[in-house]
């Protein structure tokens, strides 16, 4: 084995601020503190309402004390009806949850959900609409802005104020603190690692919101034609979801094949971890696309992240760099992901993983 060694760095965060002032903003934001509404578009799967808009829903809660917060659930079919019993009790600071039942909704097509929340806005009047920056979010906030003629904010990540924001830029590289200055509603895409959310056992209890069915006799799809679903893939596997995982395991260009890159799936199934991987890996056609991190692709915050071949390219550590730890095996001991890292290895990926295999217990 090459000599080993050692490093320990603290992690770097760029944070010069931006903050342009406005007294006539921060008057107007004073003012809409009083009656903060937020409306928060929830995707669901399987029954339940995926954790990362339960993230949205703190993020709404960050925003005044005295905030009510909806949740707008769409779709068709048991399964709707079961994520909106989850979502009635997910979170305690949901107010209400409005359930979308119809088949036109049954897939998270933009331009139907975009119609949708341009009318449960003309009714509800919410001075603050909220999506995961997921890619649901970031397909449907964008088209919904246009029809109501604002502005959004996209991912954020910190909360100041009802009408105060911070998003990264640069690739994560700087903070820019964004006011927000125009009509309501406030439109936001935000981080989901940034809001972390406690789970919720079985045995607590916490009050129920109440569900309310969504009048859609006035909804019309005027964008019949334009879009339409064809099918959904996804990989079977019993590994943990990559943007929920508490251990992300991620290989880059230096495993050189698909074929070599089995070691990283190993050494995940070893930790009951989530497999992870760089741009460069995925255009390789190493691994899928889905399993992309970075500011091109998922942004985690795992409590521990291993990157094995990794150099740390500005857009890979966008994706990753808020993990509680780090650990980087790297031949190049000059490699930027170092100056990242909590602990870094400087050796032979295909000798340091056969070896973590070797010695590291069978998952129970």
């Amino acid at each position: 084995m090459a000599a080993l060694s050692i490093f320990r760095a603290l992690r770097k965060r760029a944070i010069p601020s931006f903050s342009p002032s406005s007294s006539s903003s921060f008057s107007h934001g004073t003012a809409i503190s009083r009656f903060v509404s937020t409306l928060v578009l929830a995707e669901h799967e399987g029954g339940s309402v995926k954790t990362s808009s339960v993230s949205a829903v703190a993020a709404a809660k960050a925003i005044s004390e005295e905030n009510s917060i909806s949740v707008l659930l769409a779709g068709s079919g048991p399964s709707l009806h079961e994520a909106a019993s989850h979502a009635a009790s997910c979170h305690p600071s949901i107010s209400q949850v409005l359930v979308a039942d119809s088949d036109k909704l049954a897939y998270p097509l933009a331009e139907p959900w975009a119609e949708l929340v341009h009318l449960v806005q003309q009714e509800g009047g919410y001075s603050h609409i909220i999506a995961a920056s997921s890619s649901f979010g970031k397909n449907v906030l964008p088209r919904v802005a246009a029809l109501l003629d604002v502005s959004p904010v996209t991912d954020v990540i910190e909360i100041s104020g009802p009408q105060l924001f911070v998003r990264p830029i640069y690739a994560g590289n700087a903070l820019c603190t964004v006011r927000y200055a125009g009509a309501n509603p406030c439109m936001l895409t935000i981080r989901s690692t940034s809001f972390p959310v406690a789970p919720i056992s079985a045995d607590s209890k916490c009050n129920t919101a109440p569900v309310t069915q969504v009048d859609l006799s006035t909804f019309i799809e005027v964008t019949l034609g334009k879009s339409r679903y064809l099918n959904h893939s996804s990989q079977e596997t019993e590994r943990p979801d990559l943007g929920n995982a508490r251990v992300v395991v991620t290989g880059g260009r230096a495993l050189k094949s698909a074929e070599n890159f089995k070691l990283i799936e190993k050494l995940a199934e070893k930790l009951g971890a989530a497999v992870g991987a760089t741009r460069a890996a995925v255009d390789a056609g190493f691994v899928p696309n889905e399993l992309q991190v970075g500011q091109t692709g998922k942004i985690v915050a795992p409590e521990l992240y291993m990157a094995f071949g990794v150099s740390g390219a500005i857009q890979h550590l966008a994706g990753m760099r808020d993990s509680k730890f780090i650990v980087a095996v790297n031949k190049d001991a000059d490699a930027p992901i170092f100056q990242v890292a909590d602990y870094g290895l400087v050796g032979d990926l295909f000798e340091i993983i056969p070896e973590l295999l070797e010695k590291l217990p069978e998952k129970k």
